[in-house]
């Protein structure tokens, strides 16, 4: 178990760097793992989780069905998304960003966004990296559903 640190620890703050081995190094088959049910339910589209044991950064696979367009959100946190597959647009408070697979979407913190699927045939996917973990181990990481919380 890591060590919790505390305001009286601040001695124990090393110029050097320490490895600690992590639990583990892999997450295989993330899909096959299933959704994240209560991330995917408040999405409005299916949602996986890489479960690895990472203190700074996330990321998730993300999919949207033919169509589909996902609920207004934001966060105290950024993303990047990477599209796998598909065609459609991210909204960015009053801008649409129009994304293809092979495209990286930037998403500031704290804006307003949502994800639509243009196509009516075929599925769209993308990874999401966030630096959430970062921010929710500092007690910072807020997140705002439309529809939840407002």
């Amino acid at each position: 178990m890591e060590k919790a640190f505390s305001s009286k620890d601040f001695h124990q703050t090393f110029a050097r760097p320490v490895f600690v081995k992590p639990s583990k190094l892999i997450h295989r088959n993330v899909e096959q793992a299933g959704e994240h049910d209560q991330f995917s339910a408040e999405r409005k589209h299916p949602v996986f989780f890489v479960d690895l044991p990472t203190k700074n950064v996330s990321m998730t696979i993300g999919g949207l069905l033919p169509g589909q367009l996902t609920n207004r959100h934001r966060h105290t946190y950024e993303t990047v998304l990477y599209v796998l597959e598909g065609k459609g647009y991210t909204e960015v408070e009053d801008e649409k960003v129009y994304w293809q697979a092979g495209d990286a979407v930037y998403i500031p913190s704290w804006a307003w966004h949502r994800h639509q699927n243009e196509s009516d045939q075929e599925p769209a996917r993308y990874i999401a990296c966030e630096n959430a973990p970062q921010l929710q181990n500092l007690g910072v990481a807020l997140r705002e559903e439309e529809g939840r919380d407002l």
